[in-house]
């Protein structure tokens, strides 16, 4: 039996919980628009197209904000084809995924859902076979408020307010040989300040991405984030971490132990940002915006794009059905960014529909959440106040990637003002449980509110259309508790628990 035991103390506060830690990713990639969000005709779409089922789901999953248009697809995206009058648009060749793009879905329509969805959009502009011209179009056309052209566009085609986004990602991945108009990382570094001044020039207040390695493992990874900060370090907010991890050759204990990778990932990101600004001798702060990340097959036929002569419309593509195991590292993942909120001040789950996704439809039926979905939604609805930071706890179990891992990896965060503190643990052990304390008393509360385990019997028990409430969280194995609350975990489990003071 495992044993593991965590004290909430104030003096391991880390930062305050920041919202934008719980955004998500919309890209013209597979089933994500076209069938996902929108689907005219779609017995719950309203009079826009959008499903309204969905959007329950989206508000339900507790989203912040939505990174838009991608994604490997913004790389070839011109933006004009999709606004204006829908006949008018062009179809186009996607070439980043082997498709046939309709344009019937734009920046006006994706703003419009937006704000059905009270999500805040985040925005990417083209910096692979587009530039410095394109992005100040599109800044202008969404943000113009001077009697402007796009401005005068954006009106005419039924949108007089602007849109005021303040977030926007010079370009994706372009350290990958797979983006079009990959570039080096000098190459990049001064593109994204040509057009990071640009942009500012419109509007000075911009929040700006310059795009980080798009995975730990990339043979630049390190020298990439130096180079390009060197040219453009005081001119953008944030650099961009993209990570996936997937189960490989049957090796769970390595797949559950995946955060050992992502948390080394990040501090490195910081080591490389904070030596530029000592070198640079600047004052100005860049942190971490982890727009892409999840558990992604792409191994699996699902993530095999058409070929030759065949470029169909939304055709169906990365639709991993996800299990409990699968679940417990998107749960540790958002354990490890709560962690590093000083520093990950945003992040973007990829994707939210269909595409690797917590929620997944079908053409004309019925919408559903997938296991990944209930570790977001509960973070997001919980995690108020200030992130405490716990060490991940429990005698070590082996992993061939990563060598000895502890077990029981968990964070906590603490609102103050209203007397309330959440812990969000899991047990990545694959077989054996654990009984797990937490110490509430340095806090001052002494009362567990609720909590809630998501596990299975079988760690690749899903959900499906055919099934969707398979896998859900359940009441969690709660021991006899005084001001120290201790529960049972499951082997391969997640795990969410409420705190709070003594009813009076």
């Amino acid at each position: 039996m495992i044993q593991a035991d965590f004290t909430l103390s104030p003096e391991r506060a880390v930062a305050p919980v920041n919202r934008r830690t719980f955004g998500s990713f919309v890209e013209h990639l597979g089933r994500c628009v076209y069938t996902g969000i929108h689907e005219p005709g779609h017995p719950a779409a309203d009079e826009h197209g959008f499903r309204r089922d969905v959007l329950d789901l989206v508000r339900e999953l507790g989203v912040s904000t939505v990174r838009y248009p991608g994604g490997n697809f913004v790389s070839g995206y011109r933006w004009e084809d999709g606004v204006g009058p829908r006949e008018q648009r062009p179809a186009r060749l996607d070439l980043a995924w082997h498709s046939l793009e309709p344009n019937h879905v734009g920046v006006d329509e994706f703003m419009s859902w937006a704000a059905l969805a009270g999500i805040e959009p985040m925005m990417a502009v083209n910096l692979g076979t587009r530039g410095v011209q394109e992005a100040v179009d599109l800044l202008e056309y969404c943000n113009g408020t001077a009697p402007s052209a796009l401005a005068r566009q954006r009106a005419a085609n039924g949108h007089p307010e602007p849109y005021g986004v303040r977030m926007w990602c010079l370009g994706n991945e372009m350290d990958g040989p797979w983006q079009l108009g990959h570039k080096t990382a000098h190459e990049y570094g001064r593109i994204a300040a040509e057009t990071a001044r640009a942009m500012r020039a419109v509007d000075p207040d911009l929040e700006l991405v310059a795009c980080g390695s798009s995975a730990s493992d990339m043979p630049t990874f390190g020298e990439w984030e130096r180079t390009v900060l060197t040219e453009a370090y005081d001119l953008v907010d944030y650099v961009s971490l993209h990570r996936y991890y997937e189960e490989r050759d049957g090796d769970l204990a390595s797949f559950l132990a995946s955060v050992t990778d992502l948390d080394h990932f990040i501090d490195a990101v910081v080591s490389t940002i904070d030596h530029v600004a000592a070198v640079k001798r600047s004052r100005h702060r860049v942190n971490l915006s982890f727009d892409e990340w999840n558990v992604w097959y792409q191994s699996r036929p699902e993530s095999a794009v058409p070929n030759g002569d065949d470029w169909p419309v939304a055709p169906p593509l990365l639709e991993d059905r996800y299990s409990v195991a699968d679940a417990v590292v998107v749960g540790n993942m958002l354990i490890s960014l709560l962690r590093h909120s000083d520093r990950v001040t945003a992040a973007s789950q990829a994707q939210l529909v269909n595409v690797i996704a917590p929620i997944r439809t079908r053409p004309g039926g019925d919408a559903w959440r997938q296991t990944t979905f209930y570790p977001f939604s509960q973070a997001s609805a919980l995690a108020r106040g200030e992130v405490l930071r716990l060490d991940a706890a429990g005698a070590p179990f082996a992993t061939d990637r990563f060598g000895d891992v502890a077990p029981v990896d968990a964070v906590a965060t603490w609102d103050r003002d209203a007397g309330t503190a959440a812990v969000f643990l899991v047990n990545r052990h694959p077989t054996e449980e654990a009984v797990v304390s937490v110490d509430m008393r340095p806090l001052g509360l002494d009362r567990l509110v609720d909590a809630t385990t998501l596990t299975d019997t079988d760690p690749y028990a899903s959900n499906g259309a055919d099934d969707p409430l398979r896998v859900v969280p359940g009441p969690a194995k709660v021991a006899e508790h005084d001001d120290v609350a201790r529960l049972r975990l499951p082997a391969v489990s997640w795990t969410a628990v409420q705190l709070g003071p003594a009813d009076r």
